[in-house]
């Protein structure tokens, strides 16, 4: 049932996964709008958050699928779903391992926007959209989508405390 449950979600993301898209942009949206004071917009129906908008080169970053960490937590519900077939007894283990790794994904997509953020602030909007998304982007994203990865397996798969101690 739990596998079931598991796969569910990630087929429930992938067609929701505009709505989620829409929640990554506002939660981007409210990130920013406390970290800046340079003015923040969120169009949440075109998937976009405008910022800058007090100075002189205000910017909208529009949160694509590609963009999107929705489908860096895809594999990471397809693993669990797997490793709850072979293994349901590890269930709890498995669920706690999913969501603290689901957080960092998205988290580190969060980073990823800040630092196209960062980067068009100061380097104005083609060199810091081109390092910020193309090079910098793309590389927090990787090296984030696989420390997640690597947490899942390392949480979900350790011995649990009071087997440690007596080993």
């Amino acid at each position: 049932m739990a596998v079931l449950a598991v796969i569910a979600v990630a087929v429930g993301l992938v067609l929701a996964e505009r709505l989620y898209r829409v929640f990554e942009v506002q939660l981007s949206g409210l990130i920013l709008r406390v970290i800046t004071t340079s003015g923040v917009f969120v169009a949440g129906e075109r998937e976009t958050v405008y910022f800058g908008l007090s100075g002189d080169t205000p910017l909208g970053l529009r949160m694509t699928p590609e963009c999107s960490s929705a489908f860096m937590l895809l594999p990471l519900l397809l693993v669990t779903a797997v490793m709850l077939y072979f293994r349901p007894g590890n269930a709890k283990r498995l669920f706690s391992s999913l969501a603290i790794s689901a957080i960092v994904v998205v988290l580190v997509n969060q980073m990823r926007v800040l630092a196209i953020v960062g980067l068009v602030h100061l380097m104005g909007i083609d060199e810091g959209y081109y390092w910020g998304h193309t090079l910098l982007g793309s590389m927090v994203s990787v090296i984030g989508g696989a420390i997640a990865l690597v947490l899942f397996v390392w949480l979900s798969t350790r011995k649990p405390r009071a087997e440690r101690g007596t080993a």
